[in-house]
């Protein structure tokens, strides 16, 4: 929509740094284009005290003033041709974008159950039936209980988790559903009210 006097921000050049807001970008802007190298430097030192006037909280580090003329400098894009008062070789850095982090990709089978009850399920195929095992099928069992019922909105069927179970363990795990028994579950109504609060 191009409406003849109105100016959107979604339509204006981004910001380096939105904190100081474009006032003081058009500033550093103007301040960059002046003829004389003196000029230039009263200038930088009139916004950087706008620049600590905006954060006065900040006087209490004691960097503050180092920091503010490393923003400078990034707002500038280093372009700024004064005599600077802190080295801004660490403003470079911090201009610079890290790399983009690797996200794992694991592949489960079943998303609904997560990564971790994957690992339960590796963990009890290679245990020995017992007390400890026992145990760590109860809360797996358990878990995928609550599992589905959240991400089956409210349906948690007792023979869906012992198939799940037995099929994810390799037939490692049978739970009998005439002995087992799981924890009571609240009523998915009850559920619903305490997630509104």
């Amino acid at each position: 929509m191009n409406i003849e006097g109105l100016d959107y921000n979604t339509q204006r050049e981004k910001l380096v740094l939105p904190e100081y807001g474009r006032e003081v970008q058009k500033m550093v802007d103007h301040a960059i284009g002046l003829e004389s190298k003196a000029e230039r430097q009263r200038c930088a030192e009139s916004i950087v005290a706008i620049m600590a006037r905006m954060f006065p909280q900040n006087k209490e580090n004691g960097d503050y003033k180092q920091k503010l003329w490393d923003h400078l400098a990034i707002m500038s894009n280093f372009e700024f041709d004064i005599d600077w008062p802190f080295d801004i070789d660490e403003a470079k850095k911090i201009a610079t974008k890290p790399e983009p982090l690797a996200y794992p990709m694991t592949q489960i089978p079943v998303r609904h159950y997560g990564k971790m009850l994957f690992e339960i399920f590796d963990k009890l195929k290679a245990m020995e039936p017992g007390q400890e095992r026992d145990q760590l099928v109860k809360l797996a069992a358990n878990q995928m209980k609550r599992n589905l019922r959240q991400w089956s909105h409210g349906s948690a069927d007792d023979e869906k988790v012992a198939n799940d179970l037995a099929r994810f363990t390799d037939g490692k795990v049978q739970l009998d559903l005439n002995s087992f028994t799981f924890e009571k579950m609240p009523a998915a109504e009850t559920e619903k009210k305490k997630k509104r609060k």
